[in-house]
């Protein structure tokens, strides 16, 4: 299994992005329960957020971001990866 840092940039129009937020986070909760979403949340200043996951590789990690409610609304601007190697703390 693979870690990977996930930035998300919010896309200028928030009321859109506000509208898919229930149905997103109701998405990130079903992760979490499967074991795939290890945390996320917003940045304090609005503008974007950080999510961990913990899939197979980064094909799987696309199929989990395009199944993402926030995809298909084209609310998000830019979506940063990064393979993640957690050296220390309670997940590794």
């Amino acid at each position: 299994m693979a870690r990977f840092a996930v930035e998300l940039v919010y896309g200028d129009d928030e009321q859109a992005r506000l509208a898919v937020r229930p149905a997103h986070r109701e998405y990130l909760a079903s992760l979490t329960e499967r074991g795939v979403l290890l945390a996320a949340g917003p940045w304090a200043d609005g503008t974007g957020a950080l999510l961990v996951y913990e899939v197979a590789d980064e094909a799987e990690l696309r199929k989990v971001i395009d199944a993402d409610p926030y995809t298909p609304a084209a609310v998000i601007a830019e979506t940063r990866v990064h393979e993640w190697q957690a050296l220390l703390g309670t997940w590794v």
